[in-house]
């Protein structure tokens, strides 16, 4: 397919698109998050360990964009060209599922929200509140059917729309910031040990992986931006500008109130913050900051969902039908495939425990792997030095230490997420191959290689295991 220079998107808009990604729901909840597990030392700790792993994946992001500029289908197409057919697709299915996730957890978060100030929609399992999630899932699914390129444009507006309402959270902390509460808070124990601030950190890691899933925004939109080089550029500035606001509102927070104090307050705890240093007004102005930022939020994932389907599509990965467009260029099969499933799960979301939260992570344990399969792909380029020229071998030696460490921080993240995640997911993946089976039929090719009947292999007997262990009771969803 062509696009027009008009159609296409300028270093801001994909930058957008990154930031628009990654700042949701959880960012307006770090000071209560962060304050359960971990005192001002723990939580730089953690950021520090968190960023500098996702920076290394940023970089294979950048690296990638330049050393193969042909691989335009988004995150999924450097799996597929790395580890083959099979792995190709499960990073496609796992990072679309992953979005689908995403804009559940959205959808369940601005229900509640909005139960707080209209007791017609209760707790967010009201039908009042479930027809109004579904007016706004088919609203944004014909907004985006009206054209990529203009949703796009609405989605860097959204952007700037919701860094308003963080930039003045900021802003007054500053100003309320006390140094006596934050030394309080800083070790955030009494009885200090090596062994106890290793245990917060631990216990912070997983809330860092929330709000960190996005930064791919821009390299899913490759095939849109008007010069390849910002695709690497605009996932380094999008990730450094949101990790900087993640690190200001998590920090400057134990300066306000003790940390106890901090762990009590409710989601969105950055109106509790702001609250206590302005009064009323600021719980006020909080929530209607959070409900514009979970709308930016579901635009862009839903943007990225229907993206990366429709160009798996086009490559031969999944199903040709998902590759259809309507006559604005919007991948409309995707979209309408995306939006169903999204909007099953939400019927179901009144009958699960802990809807929200599973939502959550799940988004983070299905894109996880995409995010592994991306640095692993990294580390196999430099290493082989495809792509390299001979006065670039430092170069090489950097990106091959960068996707390295990117490629470790990805593995213990999944580690990290717990047996319940892995046995889920992997239902999931199990599941998903249908589309697999009918995209190589559809080809005429055979559908397994010898080392992929053995990777579908595992993925089924840990399926297996996920379901028996759901028969069991052993977990729940």
């Amino acid at each position: 397919m062509n696009i027009s220079d008009t159609e296409k998107l300028s270093l801001r808009a994909l930058i957008a698109l990154v930031m628009g990604s990654m700042i949701g729901s959880g960012i307006f909840a770090l000071p209560s998050a962060f304050a359960r597990s971990t005192g001002g030392l723990g939580a730089l700790i953690a950021w520090v360990i968190a960023g500098g792993g996702m920076l290394m994946l940023a970089f294979v992001f950048q690296s990638l964009s330049r050393r193969r500029p042909d691989l335009d289908n988004g995150i999924y197409a450097y799996a597929k060209a790395g580890f083959g057919n099979y792995l190709g697709f499960s990073s496609a299915l796992g990072y679309w599922a992953g979005c689908c996730l995403a804009d559940v957890a959205c959808l369940l978060l601005i229900k509640s929200t909005l139960g707080a100030f209209f007791p017609v929609f209760g707790d967010g399992t009201t039908i009042p509140a479930l027809i109004g999630a579904s007016a706004l899932l088919w609203g944004v699914h014909f907004l985006i059917a009206r054209g990529v390129s203009e949703a796009a444009a609405l989605n860097t507006i959204a952007t700037v729309a919701k860094i308003i309402p963080i930039f003045i959270f900021i802003a007054f902390v500053i100003i309320g910031f006390k140094a006596d509460i934050f030394a309080i808070n800083f070790l955030g124990v009494t009885d200090y040990s090596f062994g106890s601030l290793f245990d917060q950190i631990r216990n912070t890691m997983l809330i860092t992986v929330f709000v960190f899933v996005g930064i791919e925004g821009a390299s899913v939109y490759s095939r849109y931006a008007k010069n390849r080089h910002d695709v690497g550029v605009a996932t380094v500035l999008g990730f450094l500008g949101v990790l900087c606001l993640l690190v200001l509102i998590t920090m400057l927070s134990y300066g306000i109130m003790l940390k106890p104090e901090l762990a009590a307050l409710r989601t969105p705890s950055m109106a509790g913050v702001l609250a206590a240093i302005v009064g009323p007004w600021g719980a006020v102005f909080i929530s209607i900051g959070l409900i514009v930022s979970i709308l930016g939020n579901y635009l862009s994932w839903s943007l990225l969902a229907a993206e990366v389907l429709f160009s798996s599509a086009k490559s031969g990965t999944m199903p040709a039908f998902l590759a259809k467009e309507n006559n604005n260029k919007s991948p409309i099969a995707a979209l309408l495939v995306s939006n169903i499933v999204i909007q099953a799960f939400l019927i179901i979301s009144p009958f699960a425990e802990y809807a929200f939260l599973l939502a959550l992570k799940m988004t983070s344990a299905m894109t996880l792997v995409p995010y592994f399969l991306v640095a692993a792909y990294g580390a196999k380029l430099a290493w082989s030095k495809e792509g390299y020229q001979s006065i670039e071998e430092h170069s090489r030696k950097v990106d091959l230490l960068r996707s390295a460490v990117a490629s470790i921080y990805a593995l213990i993240m999944i580690a990290a997420g717990g047996t319940k995640f892995l046995l889920l997911s992997a239902i999931i993946y199990v599941i998903g191959t249908i589309l697999f089976f009918i995209a190589r039929k559809e080809q005429g090719q055979v559908i397994f290689s010898k080392s992929e009947w053995f990777i579908f292999a595992i993925v089924s007997i840990v399926a297996m295991c996920g379901l028996y262990s759901l028969i069991l009771g052993n977990i729940s969803i």
